[in-house]
């Protein structure tokens, strides 16, 4: 064989070997955006996948999957105002409140959801937060979903749900124990539900404290195999030291024994440099033919050890191994997580062959839709009036209102998740009036606190576009800001993220005219709380009575991995 034809063959199997690879692999994180907290059920060969979403409406999305690597989202379980303006208050609710790690579970025909609304209400000088645990069910996982059916005398976060063989349902939660012998220990505890009447009863039972010192123990998961009862917390806290712990019981009530194996999913151990990090917060799943896996939260590192995208959902496998100490009188199982290397991979075997993951790389919306697209969220229940797509034909209309973004406030704001580092945001916008200090445009959101806005505002006789920051605990500061000489009405806004930057983008004409006005850096937008950065439209009066409004044409985002 000639050195040409050898080259040809090497070349060969370089190329089939890379796309076999490619479609017998996936890449983490399955769900990229901000969805912390995942919580998996599975109902035949179908995979259902919930989020905790916090102050964001409409709350709690649900994924549906058939291979566990490519995720739909068709719904959500908070999805109508009267499911958040009564004990759970989505509407004023402060930053970081809200919607806390739920459990989604399927039985006997229904699907399940059970979590925490967190809120806050500063003029309570005693006990100051309130813990709302609560229940809403469904027979279909895209809805509608039932109202809130609030547990009484539940304290704590991040319940969970389980159905017991015997027919008894149990609520597994997460509290302060009444003597914590330091700030910060969580403890587990156990009690019956009445499902008639959506109350707890009987004996309240304390179950376990954590595996290695119980700092933060919160995210029960409690599972029944082979008649045992296995309780699976996070702890350590949502950053670098967070992780998964487990442990045993014959008996529900306990009491329970520590894997000596513990953490049995963490980043605690490794480089702060690796691609992810404060990996924990898991739900398990047993598929049809035995085999398990664990959904995860995790952070890519990809800007300062951080991400603009937040805490984002990953797929681990999982096997189960006996203890093999002869001298155990008792050799219990446990799961073992990426049992090769013990950490969240980046690039996995899929776990159903012939899948190939569909990476979604873009997001657009022509607004020719009866009603928006489920990727839209609001921070909070919306106001009455918000946005129109009647008012216009296939365009959205965003109605300026006085308010703008503020804490627990609610303003003309709307928008979807940043999935990726690297981006490029555009939006077509049609904004004339003739009032003054009225503005419409993008905004790059985290927090009340923490927002990018590129709008355009009227002023006198004139237009100007400006870039204005609004960083934690400092004052919004306005960056940039040029009269838009020769506007007529019509712009195109485009935001380019990079690895390092947002560069802002506009033209008045076609869309490969754009000309700068600025750059910034992007880890002005780093989450530091519990969600992920979203790309969104804004209008506002700045405090003024207005009739004004935006019309968007479209919107559209491509994204690209960062390798």
């Amino acid at each position: 064989m000639n050195k040409m034809l050898k080259y040809m063959v090497c070349a060969l199997i370089l190329i089939h070997s890379n796309l076999f690879a490619q479609e017998n692999t996936f890449e983490n994180p399955i769900l990229s955006g901000g969805f912390p907290d995942p919580s998996i059920c599975r109902v035949g060969d179908d995979y259902y996948m919930v989020n905790s979403t916090f102050e964001y409406f409409p709350g709690l999305p649900i994924h549906h999957s058939k291979d566990l690597v490519n995720w739909e989202l068709i719904g959500y379980g908070l999805h109508r105002e009267n499911q958040c303006n009564g004990a759970v208050n989505l509407v004023d609710v402060n930053s970081n409140g809200g919607i806390h790690a739920p459990t989604i579970r399927y039985h006997e025909g229904t699907f399940y959801i059970i979590t925490t609304n967190v809120y806050y209400d500063p003029d309570k000088k005693e006990n100051p937060t309130d813990f709302v645990n609560f229940i809403i069910t469904a027979k279909s996982p895209d809805g509608p979903w039932s109202k809130p059916h609030v547990l009484e005398g539940a304290p704590g976060i991040d319940p969970d749900i389980f159905f017991d063989d015997d027919g008894k349902v149990w609520y597994v939660g997460t509290h302060s124990p009444e003597n914590p012998n330091f700030d910060g220990e969580g403890e587990i505890w156990l009690q019956e539900i009445d499902m008639e009447n959506w109350k707890l009863t009987g004996e309240r039972n304390y179950l376990w404290r954590g595996a290695c010192g119980g700092v933060w123990v919160e995210g029960p998961h409690m599972y029944k195999r082979d008649g045992r009862y296995y309780l699976m917390v996070a702890e350590g806290g949502t950053s670098f030291n967070h992780a998964v712990m487990i442990a045993v019981s014959d008996d529900i009530k306990g009491p329970y024994l520590s894997n000596p194996r513990n953490p049995i999913l963490s980043s605690r151990h490794l480089t702060y440099d690796f691609w992810v990090n404060s990996t924990g917060h898991a739900d398990l799943i047993e598929l049809a033919d035995g085999r398990w896996y664990m959904v995860a939260l995790g952070i890519r590192g990809d800007i300062d050890r951080r991400s603009n995208m937040g805490r984002e959902s990953h797929l681990i496998p999982v096997q189960w191994e006996r203890e093999p100490f002869e001298w155990q009188e008792i050799k219990y199982e446990w799961p073992v997580c990426a049992p090769q290397t013990g950490r969240v991979e980046r690039i996995n075997t899929v776990p159903f062959e012939n899948t190939k993951q569909k990476i979604k790389t873009q997001f657009n919306d022509d607004f020719q839709s009866e009603s928006l697209k489920l990727e839209w969220n609001f921070r909070r229940v919306p106001l009455e009036n918000t946005y129109s797509l009647t008012e216009r034909e296939d365009h959205l209309r965003l109605f300026a209102h006085p308010n703008v973004i503020k804490e627990r406030g609610r303003a003309s704001l709307m928008g979807f998740r940043q999935k990726q580092s690297l981006f490029n945001y555009q939006a077509k916008m049609s904004f004339k009036t003739r009032e003054k200090g009225v503005e419409a445009g993008l905004s790059l959101f985290q927090k009340d606190d923490n927002h990018i806005n590129f709008t355009v505002e009227r002023r006198n006789k004139s237009y100007f576009l400006k870039l204005t920051l609004k960083a934690h605990d400092t004052a919004t500061k306005v960056l940039e800001e040029k009269e838009l000489e020769g506007y007529k009405g019509d712009i195109l806004l485009k935001v380019s993220g990079t690895k390092d930057s947002y560069t802002f983008e506009y033209t008045l004409g076609v869309e490969d005219e754009f000309k700068s006005l600025a750059a910034l850096e992007n880890n002005h937008l780093i989450s530091r709380g519990y969600t992920g950065a979203y790309l969104g439209l804004y209008a506002t009066s700045n405090g003024n009575k207005t009739k004004a409004f935006a019309d968007f044409d479209w919107v559209k985002c491509n994204y690209e991995t960062l390798k």
